[in-house]
């Protein structure tokens, strides 16, 4: 008679196959988590490098911005301190006499020769004179008011006198013009 056939060795393997499957899945898991963390850490090494390249442009136009206002207003205090010479220079022609003139008219026009080359050398440094004149509306960005008056005639907030020129070292305020100003006029 044959022998009972004993089938537990077929549990056997499958028991096997299917901790051998779990064991591959685990492997791909473990694998696949460590994909994606590879794939983080390259997304924010990504990020920073772009972040860093980013700091490092911005630095550069700073540099670069720095060095042309420094180039451009470097002098301002140089030139601010000019300034007091341009106005004893223009006062000094301005109380010249027509006697004085015919007197000592070497002397002026050497006065004279002077003050324009020292607009020229304003004038090549990016100074330029802001020369408001009586009439001319009032603007708190290039004036300074040095007193205000009631005076018939006007309107208010118009110049009446003009005490000192102004300047713009190029596109800033070197020096507002010094002026008075018409209030509202009295009736």
């Amino acid at each position: 008679m044959a022998e009972p056939k004993n089938d537990d060795f077929l549990d056997d393997i499958e028991d096997a196959e299917a901790q051998e499957h779990a064991e591959d899945m685990a492997e791909i898991d473990s694998e696949a988590a460590e994909i994606d963390a590879l794939r983080a850490e390259r997304d924010e090494l990504k990020d920073r490098f772009m972040r860093a390249l980013a700091d490092a442009e911005n630095a550069r136009k700073r540099g670069e911005r720095a060095r042309r206002e420094a180039e451009q207003y470097g002098g301002s205090k140089l030139s601010r301190d000019m300034l007091p010479v341009y106005d004893n220079l223009k006062r000094a022609l301005e109380t010249v006499s027509d006697e004085q003139k015919e007197a000592m008219g070497g002397l002026i026009e050497g006065v004279e020769l002077t003050l324009r080359v020292l607009l020229d050398v304003f004038s090549k440094h990016g100074i330029t004179v802001i020369a408001p004149q009586v009439g001319d509306k009032f603007d708190p960005q290039m004036h300074e008011a040095m007193f205000e008056a009631p005076v018939p005639g006007t309107k208010a907030g118009e110049i009446i006198q003009v005490s000192a020129e102004g300047f713009m070292l190029y596109d800033r305020l070197l020096r507002p013009a010094q002026v008075g100003v018409s209030s509202t006029p009295a009736s």
